[in-house]
């Protein structure tokens, strides 16, 4: 029997094993962070680093947050605007932070907060945050139940009831364009 595709890529026995328990997770027992000093292999000609390998350290973190708290493999589904407040230079260190903000049954936000700080200036900027949502797999690459979140925090429970206003409109924006795009739909 061959071994079946999910997402472009094989699932088989080399896949990370899957945890069966769904007992609540704490949001503090999903947290990451990432740091990386920027070469000049991650800049533009201008010296800044390019969006996108500051997007490829935002999508690792917050998938490890997942990975954290489902105790398993996921996959990022989709991400919400992402705004770049300050540009990231050539030597500065970036950190990444990210950690589960609400669940759904088969899916997860995750928050991410990048900062860059250049150790030999001192500048320290707040360069983007980001919300990623990915989607739990079992060992057949199929989506599974993830466990609930626990927000401990009034913080917590905050970033908790924003998750779900986000996770709201996401759908809420899915439904119209599938409206619009019926023969007849609103255009």
């Amino acid at each position: 029997m061959a071994t079946p595709i999910r997402a472009g890529r094989r699932i088989d026995a080399s896949m990370p094993s899957v945890s069966d328990e769904t007992s609540p997770r704490r949001v503090a027992d999903s947290r990451v962070v990432l740091v990386q000093q920027m070469a000049p292999a991650d800049a533009n000609v201008l010296g800044s680093v390019h969006g996108g390998t500051i997007m490829k350290l935002v999508d690792t973190a917050a998938g490890l947050a997942a990975s954290k708290h489902v105790r398993g493999p996921v996959v990022t589904v989709a991400m919400d605007e992402m705004s770049f407040l300050e540009p990231v230079l050539i030597d500065d260190v970036v950190t990444v932070k990210a950690a589960v903000n609400d669940v759904g049954r088969t899916s997860l936000e995750v928050g991410a907060r990048v900062d860059a700080e250049n150790y030999v200036t001192g500048r320290k900027v707040h360069v983007s945050s980001a919300y990623l949502v990915f989607v739990a797999l079992d060992t057949a690459g199929r989506p599974r139940p993830v466990p609930p979140i626990l927000a401990e925090s009034e913080e917590e429970r905050q970033r908790q009831r924003e998750a779900r206003l986000r996770r709201e409109a996401r759908l809420s924006r899915k439904r119209a364009i599938e409206e619009a795009r019926r023969p007849g739909g609103d255009s």
